[in-house]
């Protein structure tokens, strides 16, 4: 195998255009949103626990940490979507692209990622509209700006769109002879084992 996980024809891949290889060293920048994503995880669990050990020991919660739990919820949603569209690791289901390839293949690749930018502009175009919109509102228990919290929709939309994009420059340039069927082996693999 070449490093990406596949569960065969019609199964789901977490793959897309291009990936990089699993040996490459991890950058100070990639460690670092990594752990921004941890924080930010282990904080939100910490608080749900904080308030069901209220529930439980006084009958009662503390409000804004319920609050800061949500909030912490959509940043590690969006974040982490960030991280799993740099990593490829977002769930594709290749039920009938796997069963193509050469120039078919290529085409139905194109025709995804170009369906995927069309989605991302969009999430990142109703991102800004619905942070607009939010930027007078204030939270109830801990009186935060909304716009503090909503605008992680168009900063994930915008990041992945520059991710896509990205990978849609590299799947153009890749040769449509690459394109083999997942599970499949190639024809050279055929006539090798003969």
């Amino acid at each position: 195998m070449d490093g990406k996980a596949s569960s065969g024809i019609g199964g789901t891949t977490p793959t897309h255009a291009a990936q990089a290889p699993a040996t490459k060293s991890e950058t100070r920048g990639e460690v670092l949103f990594q752990v921004f994503c941890a924080v930010i995880f282990l904080g939100m669990i910490g608080l749900v626990f904080y308030n069901a050990f209220l529930r439980y020991a006084f009958g009662s919660s503390f409000a804004p940490s319920e609050e800061w739990a949500r909030f912490l919820f959509i940043y590690i949603t969006f974040f982490g979507a960030i991280e799993a569209f740099y990593r490829n690791k977002h769930i594709a289901v290749d039920l009938f692209v796997g069963l193509t390839s050469g120039a078919t293949r290529k085409a139905l690749d194109i025709a995804a990622s170009l369906l995927t930018l069309a989605v991302l502009a969009f999430l990142l175009w109703g991102g800004i509209v619905f942070l607009q919109q939010t930027m007078d509102t204030y939270s109830v228990a801990t009186n935060v700006n909304m716009g503090f919290i909503n605008g992680t929709l168009p900063v994930m939309a915008a990041a992945a769109l520059v991710i896509r994009g990205r990978d849609f420059i590299r799947l153009l340039r890749k040769p449509a002879s690459e394109f083999t069927r997942a599970g499949a082996p190639t024809l050279e693999e055929l006539l090798d084992k003969e």
